[in-house]
């Protein structure tokens, strides 16, 4: 993880209704500058509303919130000057090339057309999209695409850069091209917000995460400090016969001290544990003497899923749909 430094987005008790909704409710985050921060929660929790609020393209109903050390509701044309913003859809243009499209966002942000060509050119480069620089996006693979769209975010070499799921509907090699895309940006210290669905996303992308619930931050930390927050390691036993689980899992409850969780259609039993590898040895040692025949047993940290389960009541709407 990254030092923290300054902070490059600062949101202090922003507020945002919509009719009777409150979408946003008092929705506080301080991202430092050059990290990468995953902002979490389900469908409606506001995620979407925060990212528009910080990007200027919604004004907050109350709160106050800073991006590059300027106020986003006074100071909204210089801000725009120092953020990008890769939102859920497709920015591109279906019938222009690639290198048109990067040329055409360099004239929108008044680069002269010199100018333009050459960023276009840098950016293609960057984002391993030189040989396909005279197709049309419609041409492009998904991961292609959202990679073009990336690079027409960052025209202007911005030092915030706002993604509000970035891998939506992508397969999982074509999401793999676009975080490779994020991190080198975040290792050349751009600062970068995140939204997602994909809890690997967050833990293999995110230096510190933020989960939010009904319109606020109810946690925030490093991806390992909120999975500790569940209780540390886990031991994870799939037993042969389904009907050993109930006296293997009140063996397993006896052995680490802890109500043991079961998933019956899968056979598999779980509990928190205190000392990793005393306790696999303890566990083998009563399975074997109980006769209870095991088909796999494991150790493991915590998931982001299960620390998303235990904060929020549910789990994420992917894993949900899933």
């Amino acid at each position: 993880m990254k030092d923290a430094g300054e902070d490059a987005v600062v949101a202090d008790g922003l507020r945002k209704r919509y009719g009777g909704t409150r979408a946003l409710d008092g929705f506080d985050l301080r991202v430092p500058e050059g990290t990468v921060c995953g902002l979490l929660g389900p469908n409606g929790a506001g995620k979407t509303t925060a990212v528009r609020i910080l990007s200027t393209l919604l004004r907050p109903d109350g709160g106050r919130a800073e991006v590059a050390g300027l106020d986003v509701a006074r100071q909204t044309r210089q801000v725009r000057y120092r953020i990008g913003l890769l939102g859920q859809h497709a920015a591109v243009d279906e019938i222009l090339t690639g290198r048109q499209n990067l040329e055409m966002f360099g004239r929108l942000f008044h680069l002269d057309g010199r100018s333009a060509r050459r960023r276009a050119d840098e950016l293609l480069r960057q984002f391993g999209l030189a040989d396909a620089a005279g197709k049309p996006p419609k041409q492009y693979s998904g991961g292609m695409r959202r990679r073009l769209d990336l690079a027409a975010s960052l025209i202007l070499a911005p030092q915030v850069l706002f993604l509000d799921e970035p891998t939506t509907g992508l397969d999982p090699r074509n999401r793999g091209e676009v975080w490779e895309s994020i991190r080198t940006l975040a290792a050349a210290g751009t600062t970068v917000l995140l939204t997602t669905q994909h809890l690997d996303e967050a833990d293999r992308l995110a230096d510190q995460i933020a989960v939010m619930d009904h319109g606020r931050v109810i946690a925030e930390g490093t991806p390992d400090r909120l999975k500790s927050k569940v209780g540390g390691d886990r031991i994870d036993l799939v037993v042969r016969d389904a009907a050993a689980l109930p006296a293997a899992a009140e063996l397993i409850a006896r052995v680490c001290g802890a109500e043991a969780e079961t998933e019956p259609e899968l056979r598999r039993i779980s509990a928190p544990v205190r000392d990793r590898m005393s306790v696999l040895t303890e566990v083998v040692r009563a399975l074997s003497d109980a006769e209870i025949t095991a088909e796999d047993i494991a150790l493991r940290r915590p998931t982001l899923d299960e620390v998303f389960l235990r904060l929020t009541g549910h789990r994420t709407d992917e894993e949900a749909a899933a």
